[in-house]
């Protein structure tokens, strides 16, 4: 059993910026689940209700796209907030959300994070400062997807994934093991694209590839790939 006491204090930005009677207020209306690996947790078209906290575990953000085929636009870490812009700006979700692995997310009713911002600029400022970091991050994705190539894509990708998620014990192997499909959705480009250019990789000797696995094992190399697109 999750206490939702626990999880606030896993959010110290948030709990901070909250009055004590604020902060019963969220306490007595913040719900917390467990989310299955690649279970959805909002769908495009949906209508927005809760700002989500994902407190453990890791989560995509994706739209689909021509021909049905996904677009990951962002990776979200623990502790880390999400679907609040849509709610915020009174629109359906324009993206999806699903659990990349097993994660346990907390909800708030945007009502009552509308409300208390009225009365706690403190909180106003704080979520404006989350939305300007990740619209300065998502113009910069922007760039690199649509100007870079294959390489200098599944380059960044690799990098962004180790930025995110960190690596295991050895310092080198990626702590989140994608598929190679929402690798390549991650990096804007087909299965076989994704495929055939992690061998190409590995032949290098940049990386090393065991099932999912992906162990980095020249990272200036694969940064300078990154670089020079």
């Amino acid at each position: 059993m999750i206490r939702k006491e626990d999880v606030l204090r896993k959010l110290p930005d948030l709990d901070n910026v909250l009055t004590p009677t604020e902060r019963e207020e969220v306490l007595n209306e913040m719900e917390v689940r467990a989310y299955r690996k690649s279970e959805p947790i909002y769908k495009e078209g949906d209508r927005p209700s809760h700002l989500l906290c994902l407190i453990s575990g890791k989560v995509k953000i994706y739209k689909d796209g021509v021909g049905g085929r996904a677009q990951i636009v962002r990776v979200v870490n623990a502790v880390e907030y999400f679907g609040y812009r849509a709610a915020f700006s009174d629109e359906n979700y324009v993206t999806a959300a699903a659990a990349f692995e097993a994660s346990v997310i907390a909800s708030i009713p945007i009502d009552l994070i509308r409300q208390l911002i009225m009365h706690n600029p403190q909180l106003g400022w704080f979520f404006v400062r989350r939305l300007a970091i990740a619209l300065g991050r998502s113009d910069a994705r922007t760039v690199n997807l649509t100007q870079k190539h294959i390489r200098g894509r599944l380059a960044e990708g690799i990098l962004f994934l180790k930025e995110s998620y960190g690596t295991d014990e050895d310092g080198c192997t990626l702590s989140i093991c994608p598929s190679r499909e929402d690798m390549a959705n991650l990096c804007n480009m087909t299965t076989s694209n994704a495929i055939r250019t992690l061998s190409v990789f590995a032949q290098e000797g940049l990386i090393a590839i065991d099932g999912r696995k992906i162990k980095i094992l020249d990272e200036p190399a694969l940064q300078k790939t990154s670089r020079i697109g």
